[in-house]
Formats: structure tokens, sequence, C-alpha cells
């Protein structure tokens, strides 16, 4: 069985966490049975032994796919900054049958860099706003998106998950 899955990438402060709520909201709406899954809260431990930081993501997200698909889930969003289009294969291999598309979510340096000082206030603040300045540059070099979304100020949460839905074939 397929399943369809779109995925969410872009650098820190892109707006992937909100979009990936607003996108679960509207598929609800539309009655689409699916899970929405923000891949970044499946590896959140310490200590990470090895390379198993990485997998774990992947390994957790192949231990709950099976209880929404049992619940009747049909599609699967997920939010995740893909910086190789070969990772895919690990999105296929946790949830069998997935067939991804990829939306980059972009917006302004400043733009992402004022959401990150705005949400993450911590002491890990300044490596955040590094990251989000290195996912910003190498994700678009990268070209693993089958197409991007611009998630500036301008535009509302609602338009920009609408676009997204309407890009993938989803709506």
């Amino acid at each position: 069985m397929s399943v369809p899955m779109l995925v969410i990438s872009g650098s820190m402060g892109s707006g992937k966490t909100t979009v990936l709520s607003e996108l679960s909201d509207l598929l609800e709406e539309a009655g689409v049975a699916h899970a929405a899954v923000d891949l970044d809260t499946l590896s959140l431990m310490h200590p990470r032994r090895g390379g198993q930081g990485e997998r774990l993501m992947y390994d957790n997200l192949a231990a709950i796919w099976p209880n929404f698909a049992a619940l009747g889930a049909e599609r699967l969003v997920v939010a995740c900054a893909l910086e190789d289009r070969a990772d895919l294969e690990y999105y296929r291999e946790a949830v069998p049958g997935a067939e991804p598309i990829v939306c980059l979510l972009v917006a302004p340096i400043e733009t992402m860099q004022q959401r990150v000082r705005s949400r993450d206030i911590g002491m890990l603040q300044e490596q955040l706003l590094a990251n989000s300045l290195r996912l910003a540059e190498t994700l678009p070099r990268a070209r693993a998106e089958d197409f991007t979304v611009e998630n500036d100020d301008g535009r509302s949460i609602t338009e920009v998950a609408r676009e997204i839905l309407s890009r993938s074939g989803w709506l």
C-alpha cells in the first residue's frame, strides 16, 4: 500500500512546525486521514551513542507509524530539515510504501533569525542562530526538494499551507 508523505524541509525559523500544524488542520477540515509529526522531537535525548542519534529519528518514526496507520492514517506529513535527497530512503524504510514529496520552506534570513531569537531563548540560542544561517545557505544548494514555498511575514500561515497542499497535489 502506498503512503503519500509530505516532507516539510527548511532552515530553523523557516516555519516548519507552524506550517506542519496548519497543514494538519487543513487536511482535517478536508476530511483527509493523515498523521503529522515533527521529526526533530523524535530524537531529543542525551546521551547519544555513536551514530545512533541520526538513526533514532527514523527508528522512532518506524515505531509510531503502525499506530497511526492502525487508526486510519493514510497519509503522513513530517517536518525536518532534509539536507540530502538520498536520506529519503530512511523515510521509505521507516514507513513502508512511503512516496515522499519534499517542500523546501524558505524565508528571509532576518525573518528566520528573529523567529529563532523569539522562540529559542535559552543557553543554546547563539548555536541555533548559527545553525539557522548554515541551513539557510546549504539547503537550497542541496536541491533535495521537489518545490519551494516562501514563508515570509507578508503571508498568512494558512496561505502558505494551502500553497503547499496545492503544489503537492494533496488538495
